[in-house]
């Protein structure tokens, strides 16, 4: 009886031994391939907007975004001198319109722009809230100069409608203390020459203006 156990065990153990297909020098090497591999780490999600000032001024004295809903690129806002005025210009791309502004002023010190007890600016209570001009896509402030010196701090908010609907809208600089994501800007105009002071240098090197 053990000797026909045997011979019937010995007989599957011959079976199973022959249906195993012999491993081939190919599949060596691609298993050795496949150990050898590292694949990547998987790259984190590039940023769909950018939210970084203006580098280029393109001639005017300041510029920097005007940032929608905190994460887009909705438009700039730029400052120029024109004679003894300020002129500070809210301009949108074209996927995008402005309403309401307020516009602040100061020098930067201390309680230069009203904030609430959390250290929130009240837009309420900002300086200027009426425009020189306006349209959907352009809004121009005209400021006298005086009693604005060369260096000031300026929050410029508004209300933009674009690609994700309505939205509250700041010039980027500095955020505020309190929990909200508003901004505002500090400004040198040391070296900003008035666009009256431009055309007198222009007329000066034209040589026929002597004529």
């Amino acid at each position: 009886m053990k000797n026909a156990h045997l011979l019937l065990a010995s007989f599957i153990f011959c079976i199973l031994a022959c249906t195993q297909e012999p491993i081939t020098e190919d599949q060596q090497m691609f298993e050795r391939k496949v150990k050898d591999v590292t694949l990547p780490s998987e790259a984190p999600l590039e940023a769909t907007t950018e939210t970084s000032s203006e580098t280029n001024l393109d001639g005017h004295c300041f510029s920097t975004n005007l940032i929608a809903g905190q994460h887009y690129v909705a438009g700039s806002v730029t400052i120029d001198i024109d004679g003894d005025n300020l002129i500070i210009t809210y301009a949108t791309n074209e996927d995008w319109t402005i309403g309401i502004t307020h516009l602040h002023i100061g020098n930067c010190e201390e309680d230069w722009v009203p904030l609430t007890g959390s250290g929130n600016p009240r837009i309420g209570h900002f300086e200027y809230t009426e425009p020189y001009s306006s349209s959907a896509t352009e809004v121009v402030y005209v400021i006298s100069l005086e009693g604005i010196g060369d260096t000031f701090c300026f929050a410029a908010h508004a209300e933009v409608k674009g690609p994700t609907g309505g939205e509250t809208a700041w010039a980027e600089g500095i955020q505020f203390s309190g929990k909200s994501w508003a901004m505002y800007a500090e400004v040198d105009l040391s070296d900003c020459t008035a666009q009256d002071d431009d055309e007198d240098d222009e007329e000066e090197d034209d040589p026929f203006t002597a004529f």
